[in-house]
């Protein structure tokens, strides 16, 4: 279960992509999380998926 807390969740998300994984569409696909449901999420709170950094920024 991911945080529900959208600036604790930015930091979980983006530690998990730095230590493991090399895109979002990898974390999703192994974690079984909705995608949109997570980009949404970071997104109300200004922050967006940079593919090149492969984190939210």
């Amino acid at each position: 279960m991911l945080p529900q807390d959208p600036i604790i969740l930015l930091s979980y998300v983006n530690t998990k992509l730095r230590d493991g994984y090399a895109s979002l569409e990898l974390l999703c696909d192994d974690m079984h999380v909705d995608r949109s449901a997570l980009t949404n999420k970071l997104e109300a709170v200004n922050y967006f998926y940079d593919a090149e950094k492969n984190q939210f920024v």
